[in-house]
């Protein structure tokens, strides 16, 4: 029975083990971007904690070898338990600090981490299991941990408890782990009121911790973002919040500002009418990312056009623009025209997989701070993209900054150009974004921006159109490589570009 038990507590740990991996890649690829980079490090730094780990358990005399696994256990589920919350508020309070906590906490509990299985391997040993079988039903239970927290974390944990609770929820785990393993080897063990009042205490302090989750993320949110928040939610995408002060309500994406209600218009009146003035014939749209529905707001101003396709990866966002009155009221309720149909799904797979073809193509996808993202500039989706466009359409791709992110900027338009499309990149000023930038592109090359609208605008005519497609000498075109899907040039020269922007 006892043989028993210390197997199943392999499973336990395994599985506390890399959920605490997996939240703090998570977490880093939600506040810093570039998850590759993220979850490589992460990994890189806990496999070698581990390492560092196994070594040390060498240390631990044959006699001391189960209250040492019960002292890692309560220390694991400590530390790993409030992790996720103490990142989060610490990328709050002070984003300098957060990379180095990062770093110092995963080498922590990787090399707690690394002591649990030789130690258990060594308290089954004692009990006179066969060498053989001690190596097989630990790594199996081991592996088989590991497998259901990789499948229970995107699909149910970070979505439905949200990476904070997920923490604490694993914590209590290794505490549990520790507590009956107490009670069953109790007549092995030395001081047990101390160990057990520890455990206890431990338990209910994460107990606590995971019924205030929601209040100390709500917490942090209010400190990173100082407006009052309306509403919140983590997928397994993103992290949406949105605030409101006054009459400015803001959208942000895993902490990047993706809209202010006071200057987007000037963003999707340049994002859609460019193009959709020039295509009075036009019938059938797509719109590519745009979950807010704030660039369907634009283009169904347009009585010619009969369809619009909406193609955005997260169901929540395109839930909560189209059901929460006040967020609905921004796009004018456009995500509950019957001439727009909104798919969940990603993009590229989407546009791989339909035979539709569209007169007009918006592309409004986040900026390509991540090789997820960065998929979605490269040189096949564009390639596919072209493949759904009318020979006389146009496409509109909203493209980072030209002046901040002048690299990225060039690079997106060299992308475009690579599969065949004459591109006219243009830029305007936008408050709260500063400096930003558009491509548009069509199969056929001819495009002269317009003169006038046949819709009343709140920013553009004939001036602030053709000041947009004129660049100054600090904005000139740069000669780039295109950014082809094995290389991903665009998130490096992203990263690059904003890494010199902000200090």
């Amino acid at each position: 029975m006892t043989k028993k038990i210390l197997i199943l507590s392999v499973f336990v740990v395994a599985s506390c083990g890399l959920a605490y991996e997996l939240i703090a890649g998570a977490l880093s690829s939600y506040l810093l971007g570039d998850s590759v980079l993220q979850f490589s490090t992460i990994i890189g730094c806990y496999l070698f904690a581990m390492g560092v780990g196994a070594h040390l358990s060498k240390y631990v005399k044959d006699e001391h070898v189960l209250a040492r696994f019960v002292d890692v256990e309560l220390a694991i589920g400590l530390i790993g338990g409030v992790s996720a919350a103490l990142l989060f508020l610490t990328f709050s309070w002070s984003a300098a600090s957060f990379r180095l906590l990062l770093y110092v906490l995963v080498f922590m509990i990787g090399a707690m981490v690394g002591m649990e299985v030789p130690l258990v391997m060594r308290a089954l040993n004692a009990r006179q299991t066969a060498f053989a079988d001690i190596v097989s039903r630990v790594l199996t239970f081991d592996y088989l941990g590991a497998l259901a927290v990789s499948l229970l974390f995107p699909l149910v944990l970070a979505p439905y408890l949200g990476l904070v609770r997920t923490g604490y929820l694993f914590g209590m785990l290794n505490i549990g782990v520790a507590l009956w393993t107490i009670y069953v080897f109790r007549a092995e063990l030395t001081h047990l009121a101390g160990r057990t009042l520890r455990a206890c205490g431990v338990l209910v302090a994460l107990g606590f911790g995971f019924a205030s989750a929601d209040r100390l993320t709500h917490f942090g949110e209010h400190s990173l973002f100082g407006d009052e928040i309306v509403y919140a939610t983590s997928t397994p995408y993103q992290r949406l919040v949105i605030t409101r002060w006054k009459d400015d309500t803001r959208l942000y994406i895993n902490g990047n500002l993706q809209f202010s209600s006071r200057d987007e218009y000037r963003y999707h009146e340049a994002l859609v009418h460019p193009a959709l003035e020039r295509l009075p014939w036009a019938r059938r749209v797509l719109v590519l990312g745009g979950g807010d529905g704030l660039a369907a707001r634009e283009v169904l101003r347009y009585k010619n056009i009969e369809h619009v396709t909406l193609v955005d990866l997260d169901p929540a966002m395109t839930a909560a623009f189209k059901s929460r009155a006040e967020l609905a009221a921004l796009n004018h309720g456009a995500l509950s025209d019957p001439r727009v149909k909104v798919i969940n799904a990603d993009a590229a797979v989407w546009l791989r997989d339909t035979g539709e073809m569209f007169d007009a193509v918006i592309v409004d996808f986040p900026d390509p701070s991540s090789f997820a993202l960065g998929k979605l500039y490269s040189v096949p989706f564009y390639s596919m993209l072209r493949h759904h466009l009318a020979a006389n359409g146009l496409v509109v791709v909203q493209s980072t900054s030209p002046y901040f992110a002048p690299h990225a900027f060039w690079t997106i338009d060299a992308t475009l150009r690579e599969v065949g499309l004459r591109t006219h990149p243009y830029h305007l000023y936008v408050p709260s974004f500063g400096e930003w930038g558009f491509i548009l592109a069509s199969p056929q090359g001819a495009y002269t921006p317009p003169a006038s609208y046949r819709l009343p605008m709140r920013f553009l005519n004939g001036a602030t159109t053709a000041a947009m497609f004129a660049f100054p000498p600090d904005m000139q075109p740069l000669k780039m490589a295109p950014n082809r899907l094995n290389t991903q040039s665009l998130v490096h020269e992203f990263e690059q570009d904003w890494h010199r922007t902000i200090r």
